[in-house]
């Protein structure tokens, strides 16, 4: 499927400051970034680099006076999402798990899995399968956390959340990460652009690795599966924030888009499609 996305942010800086972005569509094997284009205005130098460790796409910017300024993203990219059958998504016990998935199994600043363990066991532990575990723990966020926009600040975990009873997508991906990790499932953070999220924002989801492969969860329910165009991951939002500020800048505002350049796009949701798990690696 090839998906059109666009975002275009701005704001106020007033003291000398640098700014890290993370906006622009991952390049994966599974998605193809066809054209892009990333504006400043007013122009501003920047330096665009990927982490040692990962290939999240970042953008650094120094301003060093006051400064109203508009930062545009624009993309085209191609994405082909892999349908596996649940019988196929086993589990791969921690001692044979790859070195570079062991980070995921942690506790980390949001995701507090140490704490949620004895939830996590009450809940999920008896379910038969790692993919019926992680179907059951995304239906039982949605039925029992009330999604609140704006209900929630950059402080928030997973912790809180359970607690709470409330949140936005970037809760409901924090909890379900560390419900997954507290049952032994390697679990990361998800942000991209969503095609049918409505209010337009950028979206956060989690990803499950099962039988080898990363399965997709969204526990919001917002957006179809398969209309997801990835921006990053992580091992929580701390890694995959769309936008990281040193100094003292305001946010004034925040335009998303993202729609299908093809006709045939057919919605992919795990309650429709029980026996399959959708991956996007």
């Amino acid at each position: 499927m090839k998906f059109q996305v666009e975002c275009q942010i701005g704001y106020e800086v007033l003291q000398p400051s640098t700014l890290i972005f993370n906006i622009h569509a991952l390049r994966t094997h599974n998605q193809i970034v066809l054209e892009e284009t990333l504006d400043i205005d007013p122009h501003v130098r920047i330096d665009e680099f990927t982490a040692r460790h990962s290939p999240n796409r970042f953008v650094r910017m120094e301003v060093n006076e006051h400064l109203f300024f508009t930062i545009s993203y624009k993309a085209i990219a191609e994405t082909v999402y892999q349908e596996i059958a649940h019988q196929d998504l086993i589990n791969v016990p921690v001692g044979q798990l790859d070195g570079d998935i062991i980070p995921f199994l942690f506790p980390s600043r949001y995701c507090q899995s140490d704490k949620l363990q004895r939830l996590a066991y009450k809940k999920f532990g008896d379910i038969e399968g790692t993919y019926a575990k992680v179907l059951a723990i995304t239906e039982w966020i949605y039925n029992n956390i009330e999604y609140v926009s704006g209900s929630t600040t950059s402080q928030t975990s997973a912790f809180d959340t359970i607690t709470e009873r409330s949140g936005v997508c970037r809760d409901f991906a924090h909890l379900g990460i560390a419900l997954c990790r507290a049952l032994s499932i390697p679990a990361r953070y998800f942000t991209g652009y969503a095609y049918k999220l409505y209010p337009a924002d950028f979206h956060a989801c989690f990803e499950a690795y099962i039988g080898g492969h990363w399965i997709i969860f969204d526990a919001t329910q917002l957006a179809p599966l398969n209309g997801l165009v990835k921006i990053a991951n992580g091992r929580d939002a701390a890694d995959a924030a769309v936008a990281s500020i040193f100094g003292n800048v305001i946010c004034n505002y925040v335009q998303v888009n993202c729609q299908t350049l093809d006709d045939n796009f057919v919605p992919f949701f795990p309650s429709s499609n029980p026996l399959k798990g959708l991956s996007l690696q």
